[in-house]
């Protein structure tokens, strides 16, 4: 009778989750309850993992018909819908607590071999997810301990990965209370995360009764780790070997694997107390615990370079000589000759704020520009051919121990900021290796809306407008970020108002920290952003050297009025004659698309401003370029060209006012000569005298992009 009422039970929710799947990829593009739909199927896996195999099922299924689907219409928009189905597939997966049959696993590769002939990025997210899944098959429960020992840092040899996770807000569009419910909000995942003893009894837990199954009797065995919690880390350290050598072995690993984990299940129920009720019914939570967040105000671009040396330092498994060294080393500055001075406190992992103020943290020594030995370049060059899809068959795969993500939070201006200071950090590892041989870095942005009208200065060239042209960008190349990531922004920014809300359910709070592991697991395909140099001369003859990802605007202060004065008298102005004015900027540029090596020169009458936008290749299926548009005092004389080189100067002793991806406070007045082209990557320079063979130089230039570009996580990619 109870095993009747349990199957109705099981049944019902079966027909739930089968309603759920149909309503998350019915519409899945352009649905804006998309995120809450996928949150929702989430929460009822991790409710009922009894029915993980039934929902990794019906995900075949629908994936199989969006293939079919897919492969009749041949377009490219019908393939968009197979990547939310993967995403879903894979956490499917990956949460499941019980036992997949072997029948299952096989049907779900051979579906997703059938997707490896799609083109490209779908393929390469299948080939990511079909990697998983046979992970799986091979080595049962192997996927959530290799996560979780990551992200919870319980580092054990001889696997020794470790992960963090920093969250930087822009200050620009957090306001303080918003920073605060922000900050409360996601370091409560701390307080969900238990200590490491339980930790490590829940994989041990996790990873036995997804491999054993049946034979496992989930309670009686929870019950067991309880009575020896000095025994927990030894059943833990056994259970990553035994997973770490099956790996090592492939399938001809498996029939041993589960003999060591079927060893490991009885050394640890012959302990067990006599007469302990067994629940062949029950199973351990299928929720992946939160990693540890740490927030921060991003005030000082410093910050994310003091972020992840500390994090480096802090990681060191001895204290080594090379080790002191490298945490002197980790601090150098762009010339090498100038180190901060820290104290051992700034590399502790538990102290409270990890970012130290940089100004007068400089102190001078002697010191002499090393160059750089060719296996440090040979460093540089692997991670810039490893961020592009297909070069694993270039450069063999990375084996470094730790991963940095980084989540930026904001609007254009964030994402500036970031450009900056990825760049910096790209010119110093090209000068001292200190992050690269260590240290996997991933970037990921939320789009956040500045709720709060701008205050800056009516004379600045900056407009309040479009602030999330990229993240519209980055929505347009993957819909399930649009869907899951772009619709994050408002919830955040009133999340100030709702936390005083305390009628609101505590489940509906873990909707955006949920989103944000979510993004971080799945979000594994790259989108790059091509990063422009600007060269500015003002008049006094300094030069300024900056970078920007998405906008420049540069406009005459002396025609600010007038230019407003035709926008507002636009109709009347039609009716009269034109007075020219005469030529205010000079132009030089290369012309696209037709040829390369065209270079114009002239003068661009009447102009009284420029604006200049990034166009990346990943929206316009060609080359990264940049549409640039001469604002004239008369609009009707505006003109746009495209390019990926421009200069332009003043005429007449006039001056320009340059602001870089619509951020106030990168305004540089006084400008009179301004050059763009596109940012090289420091990393890229493999000549030195240590001289790299001919035929190597020639093998990098073949696959290496030599411009600097931001590697964003996406769920798709390009």
């Amino acid at each position: 009778m109870v095993d009747s009422v349990a199957d109705v039970a099981l049944s019902t929710v079966v027909f739930s989750l089968y309603d759920n799947v149909k309503a998350l990829f019915k519409d899945s593009q352009r649905n804006s309850q998309t995120g809450v739909l996928r949150w929702s199927l989430q929460k009822k896996l991790e409710a009922h993992p009894s029915c993980s195999a039934s929902l990794i099922q019906m995900l075949v299924k629908e994936l199989d018909q969006k293939r079919t689907r897919a492969s009749k219409n041949h377009t490219k928009g019908s393939y968009t819908h197979v990547i939310p189905v993967l995403h879903t597939l894979y956490y499917a997966v990956i949460q499941s607590g019980v036992m997949i049959p072997s029948s299952v696993y096989q049907t779900v590769y051979e579906c997703l071999m059938k997707l490896l002939t799609l083109p490209s990025p779908y393929s390469a997210v299948a080939l990511s997810t079909l990697r998983s899944i046979k992970m799986e098959m091979t080595t049962p429960g192997s996927l959530y301990q290799r996560k979780v020992t990551m992200e919870q840092n319980l580092k054990k040899e001889p696997f020794t990965l470790k992960e963090k996770v920093f969250v930087l807000a822009d200050p620009a569009v957090f306001s303080a209370p918003l920073e605060a419910a922000v900050r409360a909000h996601l370091e409560a995942s701390s307080s969900f995360t238990r200590d490491t003893s339980t930790m490590e009894k829940n994989v041990v837990l996790r990873v036995l009764q997804v491999g054993l199954g049946t034979t496992c009797h989930s309670a009686r065995l929870a019950q067991a780790l309880e009575a020896q919690e000095h025994m927990v880390e030894k059943y833990f350290q056994e259970v990553v070997l035994a997973v770490e050598k099956s790996l090592k072995h492939g399938a001809g690993g498996r029939a041993n694997y589960l003999k060591k984990l079927q060893h490991i299940y009885r050394d640890i129920m012959t302990v067990s107390k006599e007469g302990t009720k067994l629940d062949h019914g029950s199973s351990c939570s299928t929720s992946m615990p939160f990693p540890e967040i740490n927030f921060l105000l991003w005030k000082d671009e410093e910050d994310l370079w003091t972020l992840l040396a500390n994090f480096v330092a802090s990681s060191r498994i001895s204290a080594s000589v090379d080790d002191e060294e490298d945490k002197r080393d980790s601090v150098r500055s762009d010339d090498s000759g100038i180190q901060r001075d820290l104290k051992d406190s700034d590399f502790d992992d538990t102290e409270k704020s990890p970012v130290k103020s940089p100004a007068a943290a400089f102190t001078r020594r002697n010191a002499f520009k090393a160059s750089m030995n060719p296996s440090d370049q040979m460093s540089l060059l692997r991670e810039k051919i490893n961020t592009f899809h297909g070069s694993s068959t270039v450069i063999t795969e990375d084996t470094r121990h730790h991963t940095a993500r980084v989540v930026v939070l904001g609007d254009d201006r964030a994402l500036g900021r970031l450009a900056r200071a990825y760049c910096s950090i790209r010119e110093r590892e090209s000068k001292y290796l200190i992050l690269t041989k260590k240290l996997n870095l991933r970037l990921y942005y939320i789009p956040v809306p500045d709720v709060e009208p701008s205050l800056s200065s009516a004379d600045s060239p900056c407009q309040d407008g479009g602030r999330l042209s990229l993240a519209s960008m980055l929505g347009r190349v993957d819909p399930w970020y649009n869907s899951n990531i772009n619709t994050l922004g408002p919830a955040i920014s009133q999340l100030a108002e709702t936390q005083s809300n305390h009628s609101e359910p505590a489940e509906r709070n873990l909707f955006l920290l949920d989103s944000l592991c979510y993004y971080l697991r799945c979000g594994t395909q790259l989108v790059h952003l091509p990063l422009y140099s600007v060269k500015m001369t003002r008049s006094h003859g300094d030069v300024v050297e900056e970078v920007f990802v998405s906008h420049l605007q540069a406009d005459i202060p002396e025609f600010r009025h007038l230019k407003e004065k035709f926008s507002k008298e636009r109709s009347a102005r039609r009716k009269k004659s034109t007075v020219v004015f005469g030529a205010f900027i000079s132009v030089t540029y290369t012309k696209m698309p037709l040829s390369k090596r065209e270079v114009v020169k002239g003068k661009a009458p009447m102009t009284c401003g420029v604006v200049i936008t990034s166009e990346p290749a990943a929206v316009t299926s060609g080359e990264d370029h940049l549409t640039v548009r001469f604002d004239s005092v008369n609009p009707e004389h505006n003109t746009a060209i495209q390019t990926q080189n421009i200069s332009f100067r003043t005429m007449e002793h006039l001056t320009l006012s340059v602001c870089l991806d619509r951020d106030s406070r990168r305004t540089y007045n006084d400008v009179q000569r301004v050059e763009i082209s596109p940012c090289l990557d420091p990393g890229c320079n493999v000549r030195s005298r240590f001289s790299v063979r001919q035929e190597q130089e020639q093998l990098f230039s073949k696959y290496v992009d030599k411009v600097l570009s931001l590697p964003i996580n996406t769920f798709t990619g390009v």
